[in-house]
């Protein structure tokens, strides 16, 4: 076990204003995703902490995260597309996600019920890793802005988060991100938004609550 992954469950990735606090998500979530490490450890994956979060792989390449949310937590298939998943029990992040699927959590039963299922599914990226295989991408409908795409490469907990918003939210972030002409502007109005978009809000919510 990895100790990064420890001081997870214990203080949360600290990534958002509220890491650390009794307010941070994790702390919601962590008999679930306590019995989630186990059943991913269990399979024989490796155990890591990238972008705070939880993070499991086989001989380097990235398989799944686990991930809290305000209204569940997640075990998340960085190659999801390519599972069979004949218990239909894979989700899209959001309409949008060519990649990755993830699998909902509100409680301890559920995962206790799917232990078998969830197995499947890790055996089966893992032997998707053994072969080389790939996802295609096809072109994102979405008008996203070359910085966010780029920060989606470089940090998959943030795609998750962003995928997870409304449509609307959405388009909101993406809208403010494009405005400006220049690229270092662009990037720096993203910078600014990542705790908001962790933590699950639109870019207005805070004014709208006021």
């Amino acid at each position: 076990m990895n100790k990064s992954v420890d001081n997870y469950l214990l203080e949360g990735c600290g990534r958002c204003p509220l890491g650390g606090t009794p307010a941070c998500k994790v702390h919601k979530w962590v008999a679930e995703l306590e019995l989630l490490r186990g059943i991913v450890l269990a399979c024989g994956l490796t155990e890591e902490c990238k972008w705070g979060v939880p993070c499991y792989t086989y001989e380097n390449s990235n398989v799944l995260l686990l991930s809290a949310f305000k209204e569940y937590c997640t075990i998340s298939f960085f190659k999801g597309i390519l599972l069979s998943d004949s218990q239909t029990i894979l989700e899209k992040p959001g309409k949008n996600s060519q990649a990755a699927r993830l699998i909902k959590f509100k409680n301890v039963e559920r995962i206790v019920a799917l232990e078998a299922e969830i197995k499947a599914c890790i055996y089966e990226a893992i032997e998707a890793e053994k072969a080389g295989l790939k996802v295609h991408f096809k072109k994102n409908p979405e008008p996203i802005p070359a910085e966010l795409a780029t920060k989606f490469e470089e940090d998959p907990v943030l795609k998750t988060a962003f995928e997870a918003l409304t449509p609307g939210r959405q388009r909101g972030y993406i809208l403010h991100f494009s405005q400006p002409k220049q690229s270092k502007t662009r990037t720096g109005r993203i910078e600014k938004c990542v705790p908001k978009i962790l933590k699950g809000e639109g870019l207005n919510d805070r004014y709208r609550s006021h």
